[in-house]
This record gives C-alpha cells, structure tokens and sequence, in this order.
C-alpha cells in the first residue's frame, strides 16, 4: 500500500485513502487567502490503488514534475495525472504569487534517476540555445523562487521589476520575452501561447513554473544578473 505526503511550508499534510483532499484558498490544504486562487482547485484521490491529482479549477493550471525536472506534464483545468514518482513538485501561479508543494509517496513504483551533470537542464529541454541576455530575462523573473529554501510561495517580479533588476528598458525586457517563449513554444512548451501568433497574457508565470521545474536556471545561475549583455 503506497502512502501519500504533502509538505508545503515545512507543514505535512496526509491525505485519507477513503476521501478526496482539496488544495485551494478554502480546502483541505489552504494555501494562501489569495482572491487570484480558486476555493477548489486541486484534488487528490486514491483510486483502486492509484493517488490521483485532478485539476478542479477552471482558469489555472499547475506544473508537475518528478524530482529530477526530467519528466515534466501541465496539468489545465478539467484533467488528472497519476502520482507515481517518490517525489513529485507540484508549482503553480496564481496572481502575482507563484506556489510550490512536494508530494511524497511511500511505496512509489517508479524510481527517479537523479544526477550531478550540470547539464542537466539543457538535455531536458532538448537542444535549444539562449543567448546571455535570454538566460539573464530567465533568471531575473526566477531570482525570488531560485532563492527560496524548500516547498513555499514567492512573488514573481512584474516586468518592471525585472526590467529593473537588469538595468533594461522594459521595452527591451519584452522583446526579449517575446523571444524566449517563441523558442520554448516552438520547442513544445505548452502555456506560453494564448492562440495562433498570440503570446499568453500569463506567459511571464508559465516561463517561471517551466523553467524551474525543468532546472532550466538554477541557483547556480544567480551570478548572470550582475553580468552585463550587449546581445
């Protein structure tokens, strides 16, 4: 019999086999009054020996991922995934505030393969280059969640902020954004485009849950915002 744990801010929560556990603003797990997240968005089952993760909202989607970012799905509204992995990152954006729970599973059938290759980020993604300026735009919108210690929330900079942070015109900071998520939808990212041409209007949040998740920039990569870039 596998047993499920859910750690967020270093509080544990433990499902019930027998009864849905609910994670919103008003659920089970109440992760924050923020009006931007639904009452009900997520919720965890126990189906004939499987934890299941439903999507229960219907305007957000949450990013999931193993521990390794290797194996990475976005879970919209109205759908489920199967919790399978020892250990399973659940992030998601509501607002201007971006939220990170840990599942545990005890008895997990699957095992992830974890490394130290620095790389790791590049060949989870594929083959796909960012210039300096590009992997800087990355790193100043992630810079709050790179610093955080463990499962928790932060707020994700608003593009002046970031502009800021880097020293750049926003409307350069757009244009760079613009060019990020061309490449990473092009790449088969899924939340970066609102429709046919038309760049998401939550882009910014999408960006971030991706490329954490995917350890696309890690800590590691803090040191580029104080690198100056003439690309």
């Amino acid at each position: 019999m596998t047993e499920l744990a859910i750690d967020y801010c270093g509080e544990w929560f433990k499902p019930s086999l027998d009864e849905p556990f609910d994670i919103g603003r008003e659920a089970d797990l109440s992760v924050d009054d923020n009006p931007y997240l639904h009452r009900r968005f997520l919720r965890i089952t126990h189906v004939d020996g499987i934890w299941w993760l439903s999507n229960v909202g219907s305007l957000i989607s949450a990013t999931i991922c193993d521990a390794s970012g290797g194996v990475q799905s976005w879970l919209s509204p109205g759908n489920r995934l199967p919790i399978v992995f020892k250990t399973t990152t659940i992030v998601f954006t509501a607002g201007p505030t971006t939220y990170e729970l840990l599942a545990h599973l005890e008895g997990s059938p699957y095992q992830e393969v974890l490394t130290d290759d620095p790389l790791i980020g590049e060949t989870t993604i594929g083959v796909i280059s960012f210039t300096t300026s590009q992997k800087q735009l990355i790193v100043a919108l992630c810079e709050p969640m790179l610093k955080r210690d463990g499962a928790g929330f932060s707020e994700i900079p608003s593009t002046a902020e970031a502009a800021k942070r880097l020293g750049w015109a926003t409307t350069r900071f757009n244009r760079k954004l613009d060019n990020v998520c061309d490449k990473l939808d092009r790449m088969g990212v899924k939340g970066l485009r609102g429709g046919p041409k038309q760049l998401a209007t939550n882009r910014r949040s999408r960006l971030v849950e991706y490329a954490v998740t995917s350890r696309l920039v890690t800590s590691a990569d803090l040191p580029l915002l104080d690198v100056d870039s003439d690309d």
